[in-house]
């Protein structure tokens, strides 16, 4: 595991290097060192990296947790409701600041993690229960998304533009945030590690070796909401990656519960750095968001994984 992890550090570190370096112009592919186009080109890479490892993190937490492959932090509805909230802010507040949205899509956030607390306490925050309740918030998100967007409104088009995953209004504090986040979310999730290891094993299991199931799950959960809040507050609701950044982990043998945080997050960051820099070049001069490249990559890669079955 030490070997591939430090090959995936060198792939991301090259994907960076690329991704700022590398790109089209108007007299074609050229290697920029200008530094007005370094100046736009790196906020976008490196938010594109932090919020990627976050969301991997996050979706290796939760898939863990609940023992079910296909559980990805969208499903829990916490991004549903950062993205509502937002929404509405746009749309309510005149000329909002970054600081003003930041607040209301933490508000929105932890909103929704409250209801998940309130509706699954009596369960012992059950698995199954918890999806379902993130799967019924979600539902009502697409709801008001669409009779917000309906209206015709010039300000759904931002909206459009953030609930496709775009790096486009990333600035550069809001960039080295949501990578240091990422960075010290990797970290810190490794003391995690023999909860996740255990709580596969069943509810019995785990109390049997001294895990309080019910306080361990919340804290999951609560892990899970932080980390796919502070991702979709920078770059909206992605798809796809966190749910097939710790498939591809397991994918390359990465099973064990550190080996499978760690790659899960370097996968994830070299996913959407490689979604940024693809989209930014593939029907230049228009983009891409990183956030639709990325869910056409782990669409492909499905329906590639399905063949097998």
């Amino acid at each position: 595991p030490g070997r591939l992890l430090l090959v995936l550090a060198v792939l991301l570190a090259l994907a960076t290097l690329v991704g700022i370096l590398i790109g089209q112009s108007s007299s074609g592919w050229a290697l920029s060192l200008h530094s007005d186009v370094l100046d736009w080109r790196w906020p976008r890479i490196f938010a594109a990296a932090g919020s990627g490892a976050l969301l991997a993190i996050a979706g290796t937490l939760i898939q863990r947790v609940t023992a079910n492959p296909m559980a990805s932090p969208e499903l829990l509805g916490i991004s549903g409701g950062a993205a509502i909230a937002l929404i509405l802010t746009i749309f309510l507040v005149p000329a909002p600041s970054n600081l003003t949205l930041v607040g209301a899509g933490t508000v929105g956030a932890l909103v929704v993690l409250g209801v998940l607390v309130a509706l699954n306490r009596a369960s012992g925050f059950q698995p199954e229960r918890l999806l379902l309740s993130g799967v019924a918030i979600t539902a009502l998100f697409d709801a008001v998304r669409s009779i917000v967007l309906a209206g015709g409104d010039p300000r759904g088009q931002q909206v459009i533009a953030w609930l496709s995953g775009s790096t486009y209004y990333v600035d550069p504090v809001s960039a080295l945030v949501v990578l240091g986040i990422g960075a010290l979310a990797a970290v810190a999730a490794q003391a995690l590690t023999r909860w996740l290891d255990i709580l596969p094993l069943g509810a019995a299991t785990a109390k049997a070796l001294g895990i309080h199931v019910e306080r361990a799950r919340l804290g999951l959960l609560a892990t899970v909401a932080i980390l796919t809040a502070v991702a979709t507050l920078i770059v909206g609701p992605l798809s796809f990656v966190g749910l097939l950044a710790p498939h591809m982990a397991r994918l390359l043998g990465l099973s064990r519960a550190r080996a499978h945080l760690a790659g899960a997050a370097l996968i994830g960051a070299l996913l959407m750095v490689l979604a940024d820099w693809v989209g930014r070049q593939l029907l230049f001069p228009q983009e891409i968001p990183a956030g639709l490249v990325a869910s056409l990559i782990g669409g492909s890669y499905f329906m590639w994984g399905l063949r097998k079955l």
